[in-house]
């Protein structure tokens, strides 16, 4: 009697960790197991671990029917890239000793930082399974930008081998930015792309009804994420507050590794109209939502960053509130074409970010179109459409 088809799936983060890797990863099982529901699924994850100020209990081991969830503890780590370093060897580690001498049909990742996609490479090859990558970002070009540049040639020399060992040992990648198709079209163009991009989970779903209420005075303003490099809030955020005086109050959620530089750059200019609080849960965090007038998101000014596609743009645009964006790039062309009553603004650009606050309409805007459209239920059933093509082929191929 054959066994039946087995998925081993990749994941930095996963439920009930925040993280976009986290909901994403846990959107694609929860779709892969209403489309098969025999398919065992093996999820190798971390225990939650991406603030060090919003930790939630989950089991290290986790079992529900075909799926096993296997929650490999850390351990303890900042932002440092040694840390982070010391933690993924550790993940490696445990990750390649629980596969030993297990039969995948499939291996699949989602990638933020590349090597969990290298790692998913060496499992596919040692189990001779096809692999599926899910790239949510590009590793090499974003380091060579954010590092010092003493840094940028070794980390790009270290860094560009293993992206293209991962690249070309995977039968299929997806990108979830078409900002992203030029770099890897390029680079590797004989590899097969698709664009499932990020979506709407279903706690926004069910929160879009807006309420209609007279604007704030002062105006609230809110940024929800993370507060890293990559964000540049500690480059943008002092200025504007400071610029806007008691015109708006921010009200920034989250934690990172730019958190401490950017509640001293506040305390040092004496800004008084900014508050800072931890990462929260998502129901709490609907409800901030909820009582904004405007959400506020940044990325920061690095060339990079020109290519992505921040999966907070979703989240934002379909519970119907202004949206004030400093992107560039590809994000910007998004919410210019996608998401009605949004504002860009050039990234750190004080001035400009003013300037785009004075275009947006300070009332609800529903955007049904964009709802239906970015429903990560859909985007996650055609994904997962693939990959149960790719293990039905394997495991006809393995049962031979």
């Amino acid at each position: 009697m054959s066994r039946p088809p087995r998925l081993l799936l990749l994941s930095s983060y996963y439920s009930p960790d925040l993280s976009a890797g986290s909901f994403r990863a846990t959107a694609l099982v929860a779709a892969l197991r209403r489309l098969a529901p025999e398919l065992r699924i093996d999820v190798l994850t971390t225990l939650p671990n991406r603030y060090k100020s919003f930790m939630s209990e989950a089991p290290e081991l986790e079992a529900q029917g075909p799926l096993t969830i296997h929650r490999i503890r850390l351990p303890a780590h900042a932002s440092g890239m040694r840390d982070q370093a010391r933690a993924y060897l550790h993940y490696a580690r445990a990750v390649l000793g629980r596969t030993s001498g297990v039969e995948y049909d499939l291996v699949f990742a989602t990638s933020g930082r590349l090597m969990t996609a290298v790692l998913a490479a060496v499992c596919a090859r040692r189990t001779r399974a096809p692999l599926y990558l899910d790239l949510r970002d590009i590793f090499v070009d974003t380091i060579g930008d954010v590092l010092a540049s003493p840094w940028q040639r070794p980390m790009r020399m270290l860094f560009s081998p293993l992206e293209a060992f991962a690249v070309r040992n995977a039968t299929h990648v997806n990108l979830v930015s078409e900002g992203f198709r030029p770099y890897f079209e390029s680079s590797f163009p004989q590899q097969s792309y698709s664009f499932y991009t990020n979506g709407i989970d279903e706690e926004f779903l069910e929160s879009v009804a807006v309420e209609v209420r007279p604007v704030s005075h002062p105006l609230r303003v809110l940024y929800a994420g993370n507060m890293g490099e990559g964000q540049g809030l500690h480059a943008v955020i002092p200025g504007l507050a400071g610029a806007l005086g008691e015109r708006a109050h921010f009200r920034l959620i989250g934690d990172g590794g730019r958190r401490a530089e950017l509640i001293r750059t506040l305390e040092a200019r004496g800004v008084q109209n900014v508050e800072l609080l931890p990462p929260m849960p998502r129901a709490d965090l609907v409800r901030e939502y909820a009582a904004a007038d405007v959400l506020f998101l940044h990325l920061n000014a690095y060339p990079a960053f020109e290519k992505v596609l921040p999966s907070k743009i979703f989240e934002y645009a379909a519970l119907g509130k202004p949206v004030w964006a400093g992107v560039g790039g590809y994000a910007a062309r998004f919410l210019r074409e996608e998401v009605r009553n949004s504002a860009v603004f050039t990234p750190c650009d004080v001035d400009a970010g003013v300037r785009a606050l004075e275009e947006l309409e300070l009332r609800p805007t529903p955007r049904p179109e964009f709802i239906e459209k970015f429903d990560r239920r859909r985007i996650m059933a055609l994904m997962a459409t693939d990959l149960l093509r790719l293990i039905d082929r394997a495991h006809a191929q393995k049962g031979r």
